[in-house]
């Protein structure tokens, strides 16, 4: 079964099941275009297939989905050669997935960030194992958390969107759990035996229910009172003042704190008006305004700075511009949020 990705994604039906691979495994099973497309048609098809019941996406290797693919993006620059359409076809994506009328379960063991993020909690069900690490590190690269993380992440109890958005934080399945961001939980090495038993399975839904949460699996690792206490603040300089005043006898609150002073001033800010903004918007709205932010982030520095800095030459040494928090002006920060004109994104599906 092809539906395009040249090699990069799979597509098979088993049983009820439509099952998704990514098999890009060198490359943490990055997006790239190809494999947007293609996933888009396989929904297409499936969608009106009535021997398929459900949607299944797993991927080879040791990550899930890393995200999107920062290198390609950064030589496409390079080249001059800005790629909206990725953005454009990825988005359009998301949304399409957020509406999208059969269960979609993303089977997640391992990395997930970014643009992996985006294929799988916009779908009815994520299932982790012991093996996930979830994270939207976008903001230590001079970006910012979209693939519809104003809307998801403005959503989850305590505060926990902002905090993930803000720090970039790594969290593993228990806190993704008890947040929300995982549906479900199941040891690795059941993983096979799921996959096998959702393709037996006309109703996903019903299978799900009764999935037992394995006992190997840790649970929550970080407390989220203490996250709502800290990120509950309706400014960014109340958030950076609550975590200052706390960093001297709370391990989290100094990661936090130093995982903000390392971030883009600029990104730090586009991020928490995104996220603020998200609470009130639909999931379509959300990526309309993302796409508003990505336009512009293309079109400046920042991002490329980071991914240098993280990527390409591995320094760890971003250059930031401007270098504070205070530089970034309510002129510059709204410039980020006007619509585009003639060049808005167009064609999502609408999701509430």
């Amino acid at each position: 079964m092809n539906f395009g990705g040249d090699g990069d994604i799979a597509f098979e039906v088993k049983g009820y099941a439509g099952i998704v691979t990514l098999t890009r495994p060198k490359a943490l099973n990055a997006l790239n275009n190809a494999m947007v497309l293609a996933l888009m048609a396989a929904l297409d098809d499936w969608e009106s297939d009535p021997a398929v019941h459900h949607i299944v996406i797993k991927a080879e290797g040791r990550a899930f989905c890393a995200g999107g693919d920062l290198l390609e993006l950064y030589r496409n620059a390079e080249a001059g050669n800005l790629k909206y359409g990725f953005f454009q076809d990825e988005y359009r994506l998301n949304a399409r997935l957020g509406v999208y009328p059969k269960p979609v379960i993303a089977l997640i063991n391992g990395i997930v960030m970014g643009g992996g993020v985006g294929i799988s909690v916009h779908g009815r069900y994520r299932v982790m194992t012991q093996n996930s690490v979830f994270a939207m590190p976008e903001v230590g690269i001079g970006f910012f958390p979209d693939v519809g993380g104003s809307f998801f992440l403005s959503r989850l109890p305590k505060n926990v969107g902002m905090f993930l958005a803000l720090t970039g934080y790594r969290i593993r399945a228990g806190d993704a759990f008890e947040c929300g961001l995982a549906t479900h939980l199941t040891d690795a090495d059941a993983l096979p035996d799921l996959e096998q038993a959702l393709a037996a399975a006309p109703d996903a839904d019903a299978l799900l229910e009764r999935q037992p949460a394995p006992s190997s699996i840790a649970s929550a690792a970080l407390d989220h009172d203490e996250i709502d206490r800290l990120f509950c603040h309706g400014s960014l300089d109340g958030i950076i003042n609550a975590l200052d005043g706390a960093r001297a006898t709370s391990e989290l609150a100094a990661a936090a704190y130093k995982a903000i002073g390392a971030a883009s001033p600029t990104s730090l800010a586009v991020t928490f008006r995104q996220i603020k903004a998200g609470r009130d918007l639909s999931l379509a709205d959300c990526l309309r305004m993302e796409y508003r932010i990505l336009v512009r982030m293309l079109q400046g520095r920042e991002l490329y700075e980071g991914i240098r800095a993280v990527i390409v030459d591995k320094t760890q040494d971003p250059h930031w511009q401007p270098e504070t928090l205070a530089e970034v002006t309510p002129a510059v920060l709204d410039a980020y949020f006007l619509p585009l004109g003639d060049d808005e994104l167009t064609k999502v599906a609408e999701a509430q």
